[in-house]
């Protein structure tokens, strides 16, 4: 992107690729909905749920900039990044040792149409309410991670905006992938994604959550790292390796399961 800085590229580069993952998962869900219910209820369930999730990010994202002390903000941001970048990276090296089951987004599409058709016909104010209801469901749990995500790296960054247009970048080029295929995107390398990502959060919440740390100490000013910003790349390295150590160590340890719904 023209005119961004390396750090406003590299900002704009984490929300997109966490947000990409969710929103593949979150299409399956709407393409089910959709081609078995109509696309007029699931498309309003689904802006509907987009509304709630930018009002939720812009009110909470100003409100805890105003509100909340800078080395507080380090280590509650860093702490929820290293929360659910642990959790991305744990369910990226088991699949990829083969200890847990690639997500198939085929299946899950599968099992949702069938859902669909099971359903009843009940309609509130002109809408397929079952449409509309899981559709907003499902737009508002999975966009709820891509929120925490979009604050946290927003708000350590001080620029809430491009973190949240590299969230909705990531909506341009799914919508028209799925709109070409016509069906779940069962061939993105989501777990690859992934992976990325997990290292990405966990990188920045490490980093973040030590500088956090000052909070306890005389001043309660943020720490600083020895080599500055650079020590985040050393940070990346490291939990590479370690991540790379644990996939060859269980690809060891235990044999692959096969593939199914995860």
């Amino acid at each position: 992107m023209i005119g961004l800085t390396p750090e406003e590229l590299a900002l704009v580069g984490a929300t997109f690729l966490a947000s990409a993952v969710e929103i593949v998962e979150t299409f399956t869900i709407l393409l089910a909905m959709g081609l078995t219910r109509g696309w007029r209820s699931t498309i309003v369930g689904a802006l509907v749920a987009l509304a709630v999730l930018v009002t939720l990010t812009v009110v909470v994202g100003y409100t805890i900039l105003r509100l909340i002390p800078e080395s507080l903000l380090q280590l509650v941001i860093g702490g929820l990044l290293l929360v659910f970048g642990l959790q991305w990276l744990r369910k990226a090296v088991l699949r990829s040792s083969g200890l847990k089951a690639m997500h198939d987004e085929a299946a899950i599409f599968a099992e949702e149409a069938a859902a669909s058709r099971a359903a009843g016909n009940e309609r509130v104010l002109g809408l397929d309410w079952f449409a509309f209801v899981v559709s907003f469901k499902g737009v508002l749990l999975e966009g709820l991670e891509v929120v925490v995500i979009v604050l946290t790296f927003g708000i350590s960054a001080g620029n809430i905006p491009l973190a949240a247009a590299g969230a909705l970048l990531a909506i341009l080029p799914i919508t028209a992938l799925v709109i070409v295929i016509r069906g779940p995107l069962a061939r993105v390398p989501e777990n690859a994604i992934k992976m990325v990502v997990g290292l990405l959060l966990t990188t920045f919440g490490s980093f973040w959550a030590i500088e956090g740390l000052g909070l306890f100490a005389t001043g309660q000013a943020s720490l600083d790292w020895p080599l500055g910003d650079v020590a985040l790349a050393v940070v990346l390295v490291t939990w590479i390796v370690v991540a790379r150590a644990l996939v060859v160590l269980l690809r060891r340890r235990r044999p692959a399961v096969a593939t199914s719904v995860a």
